[in-house]
């Protein structure tokens, strides 16, 4: 079935290929749940090989034909138009985004929805005014020749998104990718499909030509995410996600040498110095561990803290998690739930796991109790541990969950040991009144990101990104575009 008029994404959640709506080839579907109620709400149509080609195909027919053609300025106006459409149907953005995650409407409506437009109007602004080098070059004979670069498209552009900010995490991508001039192929994920395939409908309300975006529903392998990162027409792959995903979508990008752009897990570390405003400090980790359910890739999961500071610490910030409120929606302390059952069952066996290796269980370590429609909700408690060592398992791999374990610390040369004993490298938050260790400290964390008194403060034109097992590359404002467009220098002899 194909169709360009507007629909709901309520109910029936297709394809977007080449400007149309369109059920997957092979007819398969699978149901789209309301993590907040465990119901179902909606069925999507699962693209099939041959949709995934189609889909690459119209890519590649709008960068050789319309998209291709159009001058810089008149395709940022398009992308411009973009921002201004997600922003006038922010409503059904944020309908769709809450429909599908659970999460709280303040954290959606204040975050996930104006960075959705504004990662569109952001690249505009950057591509319409990014650098380029030129240089005046002596020549053998005694004359001269000039040397300039030109910023050039990559191609088609593969974006596979996760689901914890399923709109703002894919326009992070999208965005820069067309304003570049390249064109793409989204696949969401199969957990949050509504806002990616209902971004088709701002693109054809903007006039957007057909086959500059379109959207795939499935899976990974063996399904959509596989045949999408296999295609030859594929030019390059952006991925947030999952750190043994990106190693399998880099064993399929090697084939071909395409270029890959990966942001993946994350251990994140805080340090807390016994000088730091213990008021900021709570603040700031209450946000860090529990905002989003813990489903941030940014989020803290190991907190060590200087030995004065220790015990209050443990106090207060208990008292943060026993503030949240599982399942009360409407209420400003609502905590949502995890993305789906399957996800709590692991974050769970985390929770069981830490008890194992000796920790103490401060607050939190279960389910909450919740009556009403939000019974069968994917809920749990935030969690609090003390007690386990540095290298316990729950202090070295990724839980995505809200909890974290706090370990003590005497000396600066001890933590920043400790904060850096991992194979992730994202990011860090550093918490101290002392401007000379905040810089020093800062200095030494091996991630891409470290905040101090902070965290969570983006400027969108900084670089992003992380290091070790946490990904490859670096996205934001003139950075994005070394990855969306290829530099090739031009040699005139005068």
């Amino acid at each position: 079935m194909n169709s360009n008029m507007s629909r709901s994404v309520t109910d029936t959640i297709l394809n977007f290929i080449a400007g149309s709506y369109r059920e997957g080839g092979d007819g398969k579907t699978f149901v789209n749940v309301n993590p907040a109620t465990g119901r179902e709400i909606g069925t999507v149509h699962e693209a099939s090989e041959a949709d995934v080609a189609d889909a690459v195909a119209a890519a590649k027919a709008a960068l050789n034909g319309p998209w291709g053609s159009m001058t810089t300025a008149e395709r940022l106006k398009l992308i411009s138009a973009v921002a201004t459409e997600i922003e006038r149907r922010s409503d059904d953005f944020l309908e769709a985004e809450v429909a599908d995650t659970g999460k709280p409407r303040h954290i959606a409506s204040h975050i996930d929805i104006p960075r959705g437009a504004a990662n569109f109007r952001m690249f505009a602004d950057v591509v319409a005014t990014m650098p380029t080098e030129s240089f005046n070059t002596p020549t053998p004979d005694g004359g001269q020749a000039i040397n300039y670069a030109v910023r050039k498209p990559k191609g088609v552009i593969a974006v596979i998104c996760p689901w914890n900010f399923p709109l703002l995490l894919m326009t992070w991508k999208v965005g820069p990718a067309l304003a570049c001039g390249n064109t793409v192929v989204v696949k969401p994920s199969e957990e949050t499909p509504r806002t990616a395939t209902l971004l088709g409908e701002v693109m054809n309300a903007v006039g957007m030509p057909e086959g500059v975006f379109n959207v795939v529903h499935g899976f990974g392998a063996g399904s959509a995410g596989e045949y999408l990162t296999s295609h030859k027409d594929v030019d390059a792959i952006t991925f947030t996600g999952e750190t043994g995903t990106g190693q399998a979508i880099m064993q399929k990008a090697a084939v071909g040498v395409r270029d890959v752009s990966f942001e993946l897990g994350g251990k994140n570390a805080a340090i807390v110095f016994a000088d730091a405003d213990l008021d900021k400090a709570i603040e700031g980790l209450s946000r860090s561990v529990f905002l989003n359910t813990g489903q941030v890739c940014l989020g803290t999961e190991r907190v060590y803290v200087e030995r004065p500071l220790y015990d209050e610490f443990v106090r207060r910030m208990a008292r943060a998690a026993e503030a949240f409120r599982p399942g009360a929606i409407g209420d400003p302390a609502y905590l949502g739930p995890l993305i789906s059952a399957e996800h709590r069952d692991k974050v769970l066996n985390y929770y069981a796991k830490a008890i194992e290796e000796g920790a103490t269980v401060v607050v939190g370590g279960g389910i909450p109790k919740i009556d009403g429609e939000h019974a069968d909700g994917f809920y749990i408690e935030p969690t609090l541990w003390t007690g386990l060592a540095h290298d316990s398992t729950v202090m070295r791999e990724e839980i995505f969950g809200p909890c974290c374990g706090v370990i003590p610390f005497d000396t600066e040369d001890e933590v920043t040991a400790l904060a850096n004993d991992t194979a992730y490298g994202l990011c860090a938050t550093v918490w101290t009144e002392n401007v000379s260790r905040a810089h020093r400290v800062a200095a030494t964390m091996r991630v891409g990101v470290c905040w101090v008194n902070c965290w969570f403060l983006r400027d969108l034109r900084t670089a992003f990104g992380g290091s070790g097992q946490s990904g490859i590359g670096r996205e934001g404002g003139v950075h994005s575009l070394e990855f969306y467009t290829e530099t090739a220098n031009i040699c005139l002899k005068l």
